[in-house]
């Protein structure tokens, strides 16, 4: 039986390469801090290696992870022989389809770089004296097929931060493009039963001028965060200002809960009479001190705003006065036991219902389980 490697699910959005000496304290630290509040998923490298040495299997893999690159050409970009390794890597992902890259020419001219004039020669020059013929025009290849891609040039504004805006809003237009596809062909069970019911619940074309709050409900695993996680994707389009707090439980640990009301302060970046419509997805939140802390920012909210909380306590939406509730786990656990039932298992009903309530994951552990056993792949004993 043939076996093929499974295609790499991204785990960031953007991986921005860049040459620190030039741009990391000025551009790139502005370009990085727009994009992480736009929740748009950002690697950025801290570390400024010496040259010479090879690029690590952690940051290889970051990049075959991402579904887009940044690459800033600055002035001394092409002569740090590190970020010419970075640029072989990332296009090569490019050249397989796996990867989209962006250019973004800061301070320098295109021609300059495609044609490999000027500075950009000199810089080469220096290259050559010191690495293999090969290696210097496989860098050479690879920063003229950059350059011949269409990329934003800052020499055409004059203002760093109009730059980095137009950037930020072009990657989330094209983040926001490739995952409309997601609406039909979602791995999540039963998404378009949850998302019909939900949208009763969202009721986005609401006149009401009062901040809506709904509570999404299920005691099982990740199909609480992942439903969350999928509307938000499906409806921050609609916002002026969107923010997706992944983990709650995990943000407040051990803190104040001040800092959970600056962490939202700062990532919806919202006046306190901006009067934005804001979407908020607050994810697995564990105390009602949260909630209160949330509440906090509502204020600030415009009409038409709207606030997600997820739990897995149900009191709690009680005790906050949350009326709006979707009950996220009958539906999920229903799937999964048509699912069984689809495959031909021959399970008792309380066995099934006895699984199902320790939680969907382990739910669907037991179902791949079951279906390694069918398949032939391994006995369980």
């Amino acid at each position: 039986m043939s076996s093929s490697t499974p295609p790499t699910i991204p785990k960031y959005d953007v991986f921005l390469s860049f040459r620190g000496l030039d741009t990391r304290r000025s551009f790139i630290s502005f370009l990085y801090k727009e994009l992480v509040r736009r929740n748009i998923r950002t690697f950025k490298d801290d570390k400024e290696l010496e040259s010479g040495r090879k690029i690590s299997p952690e940051l290889e893999r970051a990049i075959e992870e991402s579904k887009f690159a940044v690459v800033v050409i600055s002035a001394n970009y092409a002569a740090s022989t590190w970020c010419l390794q970075e640029l072989l890597k990332i296009m090569d992902f490019v050249n397989k389809g796996s990867l989209t890259v962006i250019p973004v020419f800061h301070g320098v001219d295109p021609c300059h770089v495609r044609r490999q004039i000027q500075k950009v020669a000199v810089q080469f020059e220096k290259h050559e004296t010191r690495e293999g013929r090969e290696k210097v025009l496989s860098w050479r290849q690879a920063l003229t097929n950059l350059a011949n891609i269409s990329g934003v040039c800052t020499l055409k504004c004059e203002d760093d931060s109009m730059m980095v805006d137009e950037i930020a809003k072009r990657i989330s237009t094209l983040i926001d493009t490739t995952r409309k596809p997601t609406r039909t062909g979602s791995s999540l069970v039963g998404i378009d039963v949850h998302m019909k019911a939900l949208s009763r619940l969202l009721d986005l074309n609401s006149s009401k001028k009062s901040v809506r709050v709904i509570g999404i409900w299920g005691r099982g695993g990740n199909g609480r965060s992942a439903l969350a996680e999928f509307v938000y994707k499906n409806i921050c389009q609609h916002f002026e200002s969107h923010c997706f707090l992944e983990n709650v439980k995990r943000i407040s640990h051990d803190r104040h809960m001040s800092h959970l009301h600056q962490e939202v302060l700062k990532r919806v970046q919202v006046e306190s009479n901006s009067n934005q419509k804001v979407l908020l997805v607050a994810n697995e939140v564990n105390k009602l001190e949260q909630l209160d802390a949330l509440a906090e920012d509502f204020s600030c909210f415009g009409p038409g705003s709207i606030v997600i909380i997820t739990t897995q306590d149900k009191q709690l939406l009680v005790s906050a006065g949350i009326k709006l509730v979707y009950e996220a786990e009958l539906l999920t656990f229903q799937k999964v036991r048509e699912l069984f039932r689809q495959l031909g298992f021959r399970v008792r009903e309380r066995a099934i219902e006895s699984v199902l309530c320790k939680g969907t994951n382990l739910a669907m552990k037991w179902l791949g389980c079951c279906l390694r056993v069918r398949s032939g792949y391994r006995k369980v004993s």
